[in-house]
């Protein structure tokens, strides 16, 4: 994968996908990786060389499928993705600070976050792909791995919806303080992407700004076999 390009990042209508994110917490990305792109992902799936780990989530009851976390260094395509994405993103992250009365605390860019992330012990990347057949879906959850944690992570779908499978939609729920919660189903086509909140984002309400708490997951694949390429921007301990 080292010779793969995506088409750039900073060409994509950033004060657009900002505003959405403030508005409704997530964002789809246009399809940045080509049909090429992804069956090359989906076609080193098998290839134990690039992963640090594989994760069976039945056995620890995340749900039914497998992910691998890629090990250092990265493919190159994943390191343009990481790079690429997190300047933009720090941008909101640092915003919704400033929305809940907090100082803005992330760097403007990705390696200088890394080393903050090193220091404190989080020193194995998270980038990781997911293999998800019949019957497989992704119980509610979120992706900490540590003290410290960037606020936004992106997922993005490596085949084709309604072709290569059905089913397996991106979950977002909401839970909001004093209320039941809120869902959000969101459907990615083949390269598509899909930016959403690690844990929390700021709402706004009749007082000012409020914390509403978010957990994301994946319903249930009811034919075929779905891949998906997540971006978490924090490294683990």
């Amino acid at each position: 994968m080292s010779d793969q390009r995506i088409p750039s990042l900073v060409n994509l209508n950033w004060s657009e996908l900002h505003q959405t994110l403030d508005e409704q917490g997530y964002a789809k990305l246009p399809c940045l990786l080509n049909s090429d792109v992804c069956e090359s992902l989906m076609e080193g799936y098998e290839d134990e060389s690039l992963y640090r780990k594989t994760i069976d989530m039945t056995r620890y009851r995340f749900g039914i499928g497998e992910y691998k976390y890629y090990q250092a260094p990265l493919p190159d395509l994943l390191q343009q993705l990481r790079d690429g994405l997190y300047p933009e993103l720090a941008k909101t992250a640092n915003r919704w600070l400033e929305h809940l009365n907090r100082s803005p605390e992330y760097p403007d860019t990705l390696a200088a976050f890394l080393d903050q992330c090193h220091q404190a012990g989080q020193t194995r990347p998270t980038p990781l792909i997911l293999k998800y057949e019949v019957g497989g879906y992704n119980c509610l959850h979120q992706d900490l791995y540590g003290d410290i944690f960037f606020p936004f992570q992106v997922v993005f779908v490596l085949n084709q919806r309604g072709g290569d499978y059905t089913g397996g939609e991106s979950l977002l729920i909401e839970q909001r303080p004093r209320a039941q919660s809120r869902g959000h189903v969101i459907t990615l086509n083949q390269g598509e992407g899909l930016i959403f909140p690690t844990q929390q984002r700021p709402v706004s309400g009749t007082r000012g700004y409020y914390r509403v708490t978010l957990r994301h997951g994946v319903g249930t694949i009811t034919s075929g076999t779905r891949y998906s390429m997540g971006i978490i921007f924090h490294d683990a301990k």
